[in-house]
C-alpha cells in the first residue's frame, strides 16, 4: 500500500503540478519563504513537558497535570501557519505536507538531542483510517525516521477501540476517551520493545492523553523509555 500511494502521489504531481501550500508558488510543497514563518518553541521550556516556562520558571502544565511520559518535545506552538499545515495534511488530504513537515520533526529530534531506538506513529482505528485513506502520524514518522536512520514500526502498537474526537473534550475527559483504546500488537511486540528507548510521533498534543495511552501497553511491554515528539503543542 505504501508503495501505491507514492505512484499514485507521482501521478498527481503530472496531473497537478506542485504549489506551495503557504503562498501557491509553483514548484513547492512548502517553499522556504514560508517554511522560515513557522515559529519554532524556544529556552526556556520545561525539562519534561516541552512547553515554553514563565517568567517565575515553574511549569504550569506540569502542575496541572505531570505527564507519565519519559518525556515530550515539539517544534513549535499551535499557532499559524503551523496550524493549517497540520490541517491540510490531517484533513484535506495534502498529503505532500508530510515531507516538509516530516523535516521539521527530524529538526526537533537533533535540536533537542533526542535518542530513539524505534520510532512509532500514533494509530489510527482501521475504520477511520479507511475512512481518510491514510494516517497522517505514521506519513510524518516515515519522514522523519528516514532522516534520522531510526527504525520505524508500525505493527507494535494498535488502536483497539473507535474513539470519539478529543476536540471539544475537558482535560479529565480526554483521558478517559482514550485510556483503553492502544494496545502491542502481539506477544511478539514485547521481545521488540523490552529495554528499547520508545519515540512516539504525532502532530498536535494537547493535554498529553493521546500519548499518555499510546506509552501504558508499551511500557507495560517492557520500553525503556517512552518519549513524545509532535509538531504542535497547544
Amino acid at each position: 500500500m505504501h508503495y501505491l500511494h507514492r505512484y499514485a502521489q507521482h501521478a498527481l504531481d503530472i496531473v497537478f503540478p506542485l504549489r506551495c501550500a503557504g503562498c501557491q508558488a509553483s514548484g513547492y510543497i512548502l517553499c522556504s519563504a514560508c517554511k522560515a514563518t513557522i515559529r519554532q518553541l524556544t529556552a526556556p521550556l520545561c525539562w519534561h513537558c516541552g512547553h515554553a516556562l514563565p517568567v517565575n520558571g515553574s511549569c504550569q502544565s506540569c502542575q496541572q497535570h505531570f505527564l507519565q511520559l519519559s518525556g515530550l518535545r515539539a517544534l513549535g506552538p499551535y499557532q499559524e501557519p503551523l496550524r493549517g499545515y497540520i490541517h491540510q495534511l490531517k484533513y484535506d488530504g495534502n498529503t505532500r505536507l508530510a515531507q516538509p513537515l516530516g523535516q521539521f520533526l527530524a529538526l526537533a529530534y537533533r535540536t533537542y538531542g533526542m535518542h530513539a531506538d524505534i520510532m512509532l506513529p500514533v494509530p489510527l482505528h482501521a475504520q477511520r483510517q479507511r475512512e481518510r485513506g491514510y494516517n497522517h502520524a505514521a506519513l510524518l514518522a516515515r519522514v522523519c525516521a528516514g532522516l534520522l536512520g531510526v527504525a520505524v514500526r508500525e505493527d507494535l502498537l494498535l488502536r483497539r477501540h473507535a474513539t470519539s474526537a478529543q476536540v471539544g473534550l475537558k482535560v479529565d475527559e480526554r483521558y478517559q476517551n482514550v485510556a483503553t483504546a492502544f494496545d502491542c500488537a502481539h506477544v511478539a511486540a514485547t521481545n521488540v520493545l523490552t529495554g528499547r528507548c520508545i519515540l512516539v510521533i504525532d502532530d498536535v498534543c494537547t493535554t498529553g492523553a493521546t500519548l499518555e495511552a499510546c506509552a501504558a501497553p508499551l511500557f507495560a511491554a517492557g520500553a525503556l523509555s517512552v518519549w513524545g515528539l509532535v509538531l504542535a503543542l497547544t
